[in-house]
């Protein structure tokens, strides 16, 4: 339901898979959603459904990684939905290799997606969260960033972004802002898709293979993920700030 003081998320990534979920969970608790992504075009079936179902959404396209482009969106948010006050980095890709075969390209465009990114997003986010003294960032992580065979980008990203998830509960509590990350396991979605592909496995096999060695026996789904950042976001998550979160069907080392 649309009230005077309904709070503005943004979730980067939100065209698909994660990010998708997530933004229907938090319109679904009452929150209205930029449904950020490259192609807006792609983000406007997210917002569809969100407007279908009562709620108020805008698909906005934007480059993570560029700094104009991430200003605009930002500006465009504010001045077409409200302030924003939640932001769930979620914008991310794979260039997955083993590390003697990883060009520089690979790596690049990983940490300027995954890190400058949530970088970028974040510094254009919180005045309006400072404004407001209220605000809720929810940066994504991996269970990656423990290490992963073929991920030295992806992992390095994960855990940098942990470090930063942390910095930003220290230095943004006082003006009642937290900052949490959410690492999911192994959850099925066109990115895991494409893993099982570059390895030459059958999907339904990949994620078989994968449910044997996860105590709940079974792989995650967006929706998994989309109900701890949602947890995150809420009024009731003000005293937890700094966490790191791994929803991955069982304990991690």
């Amino acid at each position: 339901m649309t009230t005077p003081e309904q709070r503005v998320a943004i979730v980067t990534g939100a065209a698909r898979g994660i990010g998708a979920a997530t933004a229907l969970r938090l319109a679904a608790d009452g929150r209205a959603v930029a449904v950020v992504d490259l192609d807006e075009s792609a983000g406007k079936e997210t917002a569809e459904k969100i407007t279908a179902a009562g709620g108020r959404a805008l698909a906005v396209g934007c480059d993570v990684s560029d700094a104009d482009a991430v200003a605009s969106a930002v500006a465009r948010v504010a001045a077409e939905l409200g302030p924003p006050q939640i932001l769930v980095n979620n914008a991310g890709v794979l260039r997955d290799n083993l590390l003697f075969k990883m060009s520089e390209a690979d790596w690049d465009t990983v940490m300027n997606v995954h890190l400058r990114g949530a970088f970028l997003m974040t510094r254009a986010c919180q005045k309006h969260m400072v404004d407001a003294g209220f605000g809720r960032i929810v940066n994504l992580s991996s269970s990656s960033a423990l290490g992963n065979r073929g991920q030295a980008n992806y992992a390095a990203a994960k855990a940098g972004l942990q470090g930063f998830t942390k910095t930003l509960a220290i230095e943004l509590g006082k003006f009642g802002i937290t900052a949490n990350a959410v690492a999911p396991g192994f959850i099925a979605t066109d990115m895991t898709a494409a893993t099982a592909a570059r390895v030459g496995m059958d999907f339904d096999d990949f994620k078989k293979a994968a449910a044997d060695s996860i105590p709940v026996r079974r792989v995650g789904v967006p929706a998994d993920v989309a109900g701890a950042i949602a947890y995150f976001t809420g009024d009731a998550a003000g005293f937890v700030s700094g966490q790191v979160l791994y929803v991955a069907g069982g304990p991690l080392d």
